[in-house]
């Protein structure tokens, strides 16, 4: 498959390199005249690229007389010019202060443009892909632009069903960290207890940052600890908001699924519906305040019906969660005199979700017939509170560049169970309880300072700067009977999601402070080196020392190589730290009580179990860019994770257990686990590829992508302790294993054909998800196959102003292999896979600019 599509690839390549073209030359010089050599100059919207040579000149051949070229060059800002009718332009770029510099994540160099990193960095125009696909939401709009990020969505996984969790390289969700504009975002609240996605882990909730507000999205492949702190393992997302001004744009989009394995005869479910707003108003010459609303729906998708014996039916409803999600974003700019800048941005999101648990049937020991003659399903309902405001000054003071910033951010869980019962209340017991919750509060106070050496060598960057960071955890209690036991005969607690007990009540809080140097030098025209070094100190932790090398190297002007080396750091999030709670769980079907006891508990004293500690990882990565051709960009990166003493989710202690038994027969809970540095070591390797070409084609313009990710993952020893020796298998077990194996599929390769006429463009892709292998509860494998998804979108422009898109995703009606749902962790046909289980996916697309 990987050889056959590359070859094709190639021989389109070569076809489209005889279509007609323009071709373009010039000079980039500086305000002196002078020439700049190795400046890139970038046909806009394309990978159709090049640099200036010796003397500065350039010669680019472009698909379309009113192409519009990009020139960027380090310390220098970056310039926009049309092609003009003779097709001979000039550049002449001016120097770069941070009041108007771009940053590309990955680098603290003013204008280093991305494909001039020693690291990997794709940079996504949401603006493109959300005309072109159908996804409404961050985290499914990246795991199908982006080989390399892995989300999906989870059903029956408590708090998961209403925040997907994700990830970059398959590593897990809490080890690639995020940004927002480049200052860091806070984590969900929310830990993953079920579902085979991102168990055990925290993460940080992408889907509260509306598409419409984000201008683009860097992710760097690389891990960066030392560049931009803890959680930077896998890598790091930076979202880039919106600075357009006096333009009005609106979306309204609207898709809905084709339906199969429902109990009815409904043909489509899962409504899905977006309406969103962005606007910005100039401030001053150089300010700014740009803002975006945006309203989501999504509804209910079933897919329950794959089994038939009725005695193996797990779930009358299975699928996606009811999702209602309003946001409210900003991002603004205001110039404070020639050289200082006041910055701000932030916004309020406000999700409820209703996700329905496993069912109770009417003969359940914990139904009450009297109030459910037919047996129920509960359903998980949730209220979750995002915000986050960043304010700073930025400013120029003798040639250093100092920026000064404070971000807060908090996220709040309240859960409520309704269409529920408290078992030991009998027929007097309500269908509806507050449940609890938790959230998360996070202060980061940054300071950033840089310079750029233009004279020394061929170009030196220095940046230092430190950062302060403050979070604190809290668990509040439900109402009594959300998890009180009236009955000891019978089950008690609301059925479907117990509530928080006061005895789970928990306020944590930590601080951490930061150091770091980050020196970037072109030593020569070709070479450019890259070293930094992170100092950390936690209140809870100790202190930590990382570093990174990176370099880059032009072999000639169509060809470089780089390549990194890095060591890291993750602390255990504060939830995995203190999380406790009492839970029900399905094993083969049958119910049983569990309690999830805390790093410091009762439980975990008495077996020994160790405080957490930090991950910690070395990293390694090298890669080839090329530019073969004219409109032909190749790049290919390896890659080698190895993580130590990861943080995981212990398989469940039994209360049968000759160690631990009576104390769990004491709490009146079956099983018990917890968290733990339990794997000695997980090494992480695999190679990017990313194949793209643009040119004309007949009267219209092709751009073809074939980009790839293979990825494998091997698991070390059990870290374990004395008196849990030689039950490794229950510490972390075979289930668990397979469950971090499967974090990402081993390949995924997207295959993309978009073609553009005038107003109308059609892109056709194929996906294929590599085959994942799971765990079930009698522990034999369920082998979800390789699958190939297939997208089509057909784009028009009626005029500027209005577009409209309509298109399907997984137009085939693909699934994955279906399992037995008495066996798996989902109790339906399908554990979570990275395609989903929805099936087709048909859309439409409104859009308005004025």
């Amino acid at each position: 498959m990987r050889k056959s599509i590359f070859t094709c690839l190639l021989a389109l390549a070569g076809f489209y390199a005889t279509a007609q073209s323009l071709k373009v030359s010039g000079n980039v010089r500086d305000e002196r005249g002078e020439p700049l050599i190795g400046a890139s100059v970038l046909e806009k919207g394309t990978n159709n690229g090049t640099i200036t040579d010796g003397s500065g000149s350039y010669v680019l051949s472009v698909g379309k007389s009113n192409a519009v070229l990009v020139a960027t060059f380090v310390g220098y800002n970056v310039v926009e010019r049309a092609v003009s009718a003779n097709a001979n332009l000039d550049f002449t770029m001016t120097d770069a202060s941070i009041l108007n510099q771009v940053t590309i994540v990955g680098s603290r160099n003013g204008n280093r443009s991305s494909t001039d990193t020693p690291s990997p960095v794709d940079v996504i125009d949401i603006r493109e892909i959300t005309t072109k696909q159908g996804q409404l939401d961050v985290n499914q709009l990246l795991q199908f632009a982006a080989p390399s990020f892995n989300s999906n969505r989870q059903t029956g996984s408590d708090g998961a069903d209403h925040v997907d969790p994700a990830s970059l390289r398959g590593l897990g969700p809490d080890q690639t960290l995020v940004l927002i504009n480049g200052k860091r975002r806070h984590q969900s609240a929310l830990v993953n207890l079920f579902g085979t996605r991102g168990r055990g882990n925290t993460g940080t909730d992408l889907n509260a940052i509306p598409a419409a507000a984000i201008e683009r999205i860097e992710i760097l492949r690389d891990g960066a600890a030392a560049q931009y702190g803890s959680d930077a393992i896998a890598g790091v997302i930076n979202i880039v908001l919106k600075e357009t001004v006096n333009q009005l744009s609106a979306n309204v989009n609207a898709g809905i699924y084709k339906a199969k394995y429902r109990f009815d005869n409904k043909d489509f479910d899962g409504l899905n519906c977006n309406v969103n707003l962005n606007y910005g108003v100039k401030i001053a010459q150089k300010g700014f305040v740009n803002v975006t609303a945006d309203y989501n729906f999504r509804d209910h998708t079933n897919r329950a019906n794959t089994v038939s014996d009725p005695d193996e039916l797990q779930r009358r409803q299975y699928g996606d969660p009811r999702i209602n999600n309003a946001a409210l974003y900003y991002n603004a700019k205001v110039p404070v005199g020639e050289n200082i800048q006041f910055y701000s941005f932030g916004g309020i999101n406000k999700r409820r979700g209703d996700a329905y648990a496993w069912t109770r049937f009417a003969d359940d020991d914990r139904n009450v017939p009297s109030i459910y003659p037919n047996g129920f399903d509960p359903i998980i309902a949730s209220t979750i509170d995002d915000r986050a405001v960043t304010a700073g000054v930025r400013g120029v003071w003798k040639s250093w560049n100092i920026d000064l910033s404070n971000t807060y951010g908090f996220n709040k869980f309240q859960f409520d169970v309704k269409n529920t019962i408290n078992t030991s209340l009998g027929e007097g017991s309500r269908t509806e309880f507050d449940a609890g919750g938790f959230q998360l509060a996070q202060n980061v106070t940054n300071l950033n300072i840089t310079r750029h050496y233009k004279t020394i060598l061929q170009g030196l960057n220095v940046a230092f700067g430190g950062e302060f960071r403050n979070e604190r955890y809290k668990i509040f209690a439900g109402e009594r009977g959300s998890y009180y036991n009236y009955d000891p005969s019978l089950a008690g607690g609301s059925q479907g999601f117990p509530g928080y007990s006061p005895s789970d009540v928990t306020d944590r809080s930590r601080s951490n402070a930061g150091a770091y140097l980050d020196v970037e030098a072109d030593l020569t025209k070709k070479l450019l080196i890259d070293a930094a070094a992170r100092f950390e100190s936690y209140s809870d932790f100790g202190t930590t020392l990382n570093g990174k090398v990176g370099l880059r190297y032009k072999i000639t002007n169509a060809i470089a190589l780089r390549g990194s080396v890095s060591t890291g750091f993750r602390a255990p999030s504060l939830a995995q730290k203190y999380f406790n709670s009492t839970f029900t769980n399905f094993v083969n079907g049958e119910a049983v009580d569990v309690l999830l006891a805390n790093n410091n508990s009762e439980v975990t004293r008495a077996l020994g179990i160790p405080k957490l500690k930090q991950e910690t990882s070395q990293n390694a990565s090298i890669g080839l860019t090329m530019n073969p051709a004219p409109g032909l960009s190749v790049t290919i990166d390896g890659y080698y994770v190895k993580v130590k003493d990861r943080v995981v989710l212990t398989g469940q202690f039994s209360d049968e257990d000759e160690d631990i038994g009576e104390l769990l027969k004491n709490l009146r809970v079956g099983q018990a686990q917890f968290f733990t540095n339990a794997l000695s070591y997980t090494t992480t390797q695999g190679i990017d590829l990313i194949i793209a070409h643009s040119t004309s084609l007949g009267i219209g313009r092709l751009s073809t992508t074939l980009a790839a990710n293979f990825n494998d993952m091997d698991l070390g020893p059990v870290n374990t302790v004395p008196k849990l020796r030689g039950k490794e298998d229950t510490y972390f077990d075979e289930r668990e294993r397979r469950f971090v194996l499967a974090s990402a599929p081993p390949s995924k390769i997207n295959l993309t054909f978009d073609y553009g006429v005038d107003k109308f463009s059609l892109m056709l892709r194929f996906i294929r998800f590599g085959e994942v292998k799971l765990a079930n509860w009698d522990y034999e494998l369920d082998i979800y196959k390789a699958k190939v998804q297939t997208d089509l979108t057909a784009n028009y422009k009626f005029s500027k102003n209005i577009s409209l898109s309509i298109g399907g995703s997984n137009i085939l009606n693909v699934y994955p292999d279906k399992s037995l749902p008495s066996l798996t962790e989902s109790g339906g046909g399908w554990d979570p896979v990275q395609m989903g289980t929805n099936g087709a996916f048909f859309f439409t697309r409104l859009g308005f600019r004025f």
